[in-house]
């Protein structure tokens, strides 16, 4: 007898809030038909509420494991788990098996899995990120099957062109999609790119290895794989230390991955505008704009510096 999840309350509520009645009855059935098909047990709800709805699990025919379900009409699952196979377990976690036709992916879990955001170190954090970014990326054998990052930027440019109530988040993206536009064309190879290369999506492995997981996989240059992480080493205040801070990282960046630090800047101002753009695509409250606005003029700020 396999042993389902039995959701919680509050549970429940998030998932229908966030995705739907329909996707929480889907969840409902794909426990149980994949707990079956795949001999799943001890399942346990990872409150991420993402882009999918992802549960811990024991697997028999391959131990700690990771289900992850999800929407099948988005794109999104369809290319994490081409991106998995391409990379093929090298620097990033392994796929155990996927219905890519449901939305459903099992997926290694990572153990002790802590995320890269848990080390306290700054230097740590960034020698990390640099030996995982280093020689990581090459050019996938299906290159039509993924978006490029160039078509993120002008499909985000020309959504917020329709969005009366934030013109001045516009503007920042009208200039970031120039921008971007101007880098690809110097930085123009197409290769297989994470997509959120950022702290929580690399977890400590064993012998103190880490793994990268949750790629979203897109085209584009590396250098597009860069600013991801810095935006996350931004802090709730936009302080001169944060401003020291963020021109520290990039100088370490420029001198380990050789890119200069201008083009650092300029990723960071467009992923950081795009950022803040998304949010406002996927429901942020107007009273939550002027910090979006804020950290896209502070990236503005230091890209001009």
């Amino acid at each position: 007898m396999t042993n389902h999840y039995r959701f919680k309350q509050d549970e429940i509520e998030k998932i229908i809030s966030r995705f739907g009645e329909n996707f929480y009855e889907k969840v409902l059935r794909d426990i149980e038909v994949y707990a079956e098909k795949w001999s799943l047990r001890s399942f346990q709800l990872i409150p991420s509420y993402s882009a999918n709805l992802v549960f811990k699990c024991y697997a028999e025919d391959f131990g700690s494991a990771v289900l992850k379900l999800g929407n099948p009409t988005c794109r999104e699952i369809y290319t994490e788990v081409n991106t998995l196979h391409h990379y093929n377990g090298s620097r990033f976690c392994k796929v155990f098996a996927a219905d890519i036709e449901n939305g459903v992916i099992l997926e290694e879990c990572i153990q002790p899995g802590i995320p890269l955001r848990d080390d306290h170190s700054l230097d740590k954090r960034l020698s990390v990120f640099c030996s995982l970014h280093k020689g990581l990326h090459s050019a996938p054998e299906q290159a039509e099957i993924y978006p490029t990052y160039t078509e993120w930027v002008s499909r985000i440019t020309a959504y917020m062109s329709t969005r009366e109530d934030s013109k001045e988040l516009y503007l920042h993206m009208k200039k970031a999609n120039d921008i971007c536009l101007s880098i690809a064309a110097s930085y123009s190879q197409k290769m297989l790119l994470h997509g959120d290369f950022h702290h929580d999506n690399i977890l400590l492995g064993q012998g103190e290895e880490y793994i990268i997981i949750d790629p979203k996989g897109v085209l584009g240059d590396p250098v597009f794989d860069v600013p991801r992480f810095i935006l996350n080493e931004f802090e709730d205040e936009i302080t001169p230390e944060l401003y020291s801070k963020i021109h520290y990282i990039i100088s370490v960046f420029e001198m380990n991955l050789n890119i200069p630090s201008d083009i650092i800047k300029q990723c960071l101002y467009v992923e950081t505008a795009m950022g803040a753009c998304w949010s406002v695509e996927s429901g942020s409250t107007a009273d939550e704009y002027p910090t979006l606005i804020a950290n896209v003029a502070f990236a503005e700020t230091i890209m001009n510096a």
